[in-house]
């Protein structure tokens, strides 16, 4: 059975970091593009991020370029999202999700996470 755990949620100070870590069960990620992706109340489901189970491309929304990395470790069978510089807007609940394919920028994943709660605010 293929599954998705999102955990590293929490409050934090605009500014401050987080990280999130997904971690994967049912299948291994050399054969899976990732996604993080994470819904606003109010707003639609945006992605964040991808990276490539091949040649190590990753992709990131314009409003978190430099701000987050995402990683793989496939040996753990874990994908994170590095977040620093952190802002009001970045508050959201995060979705890591996964895709039987190479490559995926698009929200065409076949699995999903339960998603973590990411509130920034001082």
């Amino acid at each position: 059975q293929v599954q998705l755990v999102e955990s590293g949620g929490g409050l934090v100070q605009p500014g401050g970091s987080l990280r999130l870590s997904c971690a994967a069960s049912g299948f291994t990620l050399d054969y899976y593009a990732i996604g993080w992706f994470r819904q606003a109340p109010g707003k639609e489901r945006e992605g964040v991020s991808c990276s490539s189970s091949s040649d190590g491309k990753t992709n990131y929304t314009d409003s978190v370029k430099g701000r987050f990395t995402i990683s793989r470790d496939n040996s753990k069978v874990t994908v994170y999202l590095q977040m620093s510089t952190l802002k009001p807007e970045d508050t959201a609940v995060y979705y890591c999700a996964a895709d039987p394919t190479p490559w995926n920028n698009q929200a065409t994943y076949v699995y999903w996470g339960q998603g973590t709660q990411v509130t920034v605010s001082s």
